[in-house]
């Protein structure tokens, strides 16, 4: 083999260096720069990716963070409101118990008046009975015929002691 004989290896080693250097300007000019290109280019995406991630993670944590606002806000007017419809509603029952009592009290008052009218009613005509009842009950056992005024004054006096 050719390759083996020392005789030959200097023009072999001459043409290894120069093929060498040869294919070395040639990757060193073309296909270094295109990989780094290629690599800057790749980086540039993976960056512009986060970033973008970044801006989102950003826009959703403001938006959570309104949300959450929203919500506590929300929260409150109803929690406003209830009181406040809570408030009418017992103003309102309150007005309603108002008049229903004053209604009763009126009737209890009106029902106490026609009963103090029937009891002094009721005691006058038991006067009256008790005087007539008097008056015959002494005319049949004695045969006497009494005063009117002076029975009507003795069942009033007998009538005052028993209340």
């Amino acid at each position: 083999m050719p390759q083996f004989d020392p005789a030959t290896f200097a023009p072999q080693i001459f043409w290894l260096v120069v093929t060498f250097i040869a294919l070395y300007g040639v990757i060193a000019k073309f296909a270094i720069p295109r990989i780094g290109e290629i690599l800057e280019q790749r980086a540039r995406l993976v960056q512009d990716d986060l970033d973008r991630a970044a801006a989102l993670k950003a826009d959703t944590d403001a938006a959570i963070a309104t949300y959450e606002k929203a919500m506590t806000s929300a929260r409150n007017q109803a929690r406003d409101v209830l009181l406040a419809a809570t408030t009418e509603l017992k103003k309102v029952a309150d007005d309603k118990t108002a008049v229903v009592n004053a209604e009763v009290g009126k009737q209890i008052a009106d029902a106490e008046a026609r009963i103090e009218k029937a009891k002094a009613d009721a005691m006058g005509s038991i006067k009256s009975i008790a005087a007539d009842t008097a008056r015959e009950a002494v005319a049949r056992i004695s045969g006497l015929t009494l005063d009117a005024g002076k029975i009507d004054a003795a069942v009033g006096a007998a009538l005052k002691d028993a209340r």
